[in-house]
């Protein structure tokens, strides 16, 4: 049988002209697993977080999950979007305020339940610190003692006798607390591949702190409650120059915040320390604007769209709308896109 042997440059030749493999283009999904102001309960609304996702197209974006926050709901709205709490990577909690914090249990618990053979969740916060009003902030113990109260009911220990995958010590022995001090420049808190996680001191409570996740996809900053550094007027702005200092460039900013309508002069009944200690719509405009930012998320909304009062506190001349809250970011300048977050929405970057 005769062999035909093409020359080396033909092969070449046809070789180049062969379409190239497609390379999976890196993409982030920022989405808003909860969007409730403070301990009011609303229609469902689930309580604050975050989830972060970053992979290619071909993994779904999703090859790292990261969630920060996790008020209540947050392992439901999880699974909404077929996140098992197994396949987190890493918890970041901005601060020790249980609409920020209650849904952590349920997701440890979920992870106990049926993966407990697995890695360790890393937990992320900030390290203990003294209030100025005496008390100690701290996230080492609520992650510590997550779990004792079903260490305590005997849930646990009748569990593990009916599964012994099951870890006799409970929830707690899944978290792997990962604790910093912050301080008022971003410092790096956790990486993972291309994935890397900076935090930053912010006013709000004792030991509160920002986020922000850079990919080779994009930047996400998470302000958490963030304000001002000065707890009233006369000041400048509302907003945090440490938060605006993390967002340098960032694509998108998610922040929760407070409508002007609410003010102590609007007739809202809300006490002046809990309308200042948020930071107002119109100054995320602004700043927004200042670092360039290209989406402006709203979370943690006081008050929801279409809520007649946040809590004990009536909305001044009623019910606001979507466009209310866009308008507030306008007024501060922002000509980006304003996201007036719901529950479950969702970004992408890049978008397509």
């Amino acid at each position: 049988m005769r062999r035909f042997l093409l020359p080396t440059a033909l092969l070449i030749a046809i070789w180049q002209l062969l379409p190239l493999p497609v390379q999976a283009a890196p993409c982030m999904l920022v989405t808003l697993t909860g969007t409730m102001s403070g301990p009011a309960l609303i229609n469902g609304v689930a309580g604050a977080g975050t989830l972060v996702r970053f992979g290619d197209d071909s993994a779904g974006c999703g090859t790292t999950k990261l969630q920060f926050d996790a008020g209540r709901g947050t392992v439901l709205r999880l699974s909404q979007l077929n996140v098992d709490p197994g396949q987190l990577d890493a918890v970041f909690f901005t601060h020790m305020h249980s609409d920020h914090t209650e849904g952590f249990v349920d997701l440890l618990l979920a992870r106990w339940n049926w993966s407990s053979s697995g890695a360790k969740v890393d937990v992320v916060c900030s390290s203990d610190v003294s209030s100025p009003l005496g008390f100690t902030m701290s996230c080492g113990k609520f992650v510590t003692h997550i779990g004792d109260a079903f260490v305590q009911s005997g849930e646990v220990a009748q569990r593990v006798s009916e599964d012994k995958r099951r870890l006799a010590g409970g929830p707690a022995e899944l978290a792997h607390l990962i604790t910093f001090e912050p301080g008022d420049e971003p410092q790096v808190v956790w990486t993972k591949g291309d994935v890397k996680v900076s935090a930053i001191r912010s006013t709000h409570v004792a030991g509160h702190a920002s986020f922000r996740v850079d990919t080779p996809a994009g930047s996400v900053v998470i302000g958490g409650d963030a304000s001002n550094d000065s707890p009233a007027p006369p000041r400048p702005t509302s907003t945090s120059a440490q938060v605006e200092r993390l967002a340098q460039g960032a694509e998108v900013i998610v922040h929760s915040t407070i409508h002007p309508i609410m003010g102590p002069d609007r007739d809202s009944g809300m006490p002046p320390p809990v309308y200042y200690r948020q930071s107002l719509t119109s100054d995320l405009g602004a700043m927004a604007k200042r670092t360039g930012a290209k989406y402006l998320m709203l979370t943690h909304l006081a008050p929801q769209v279409g809520a007649t009062h946040h809590g004990p506190y009536k909305v001044p001349g009623g019910a606001l709308t979507e466009a209310d809250y866009r308008a507030a970011a306008e007024a501060g300048g922002f000509t980006g896109t304003t996201i007036v977050g719901s529950d479950l929405t969702t970004l992408r970057l890049p978008a397509q």
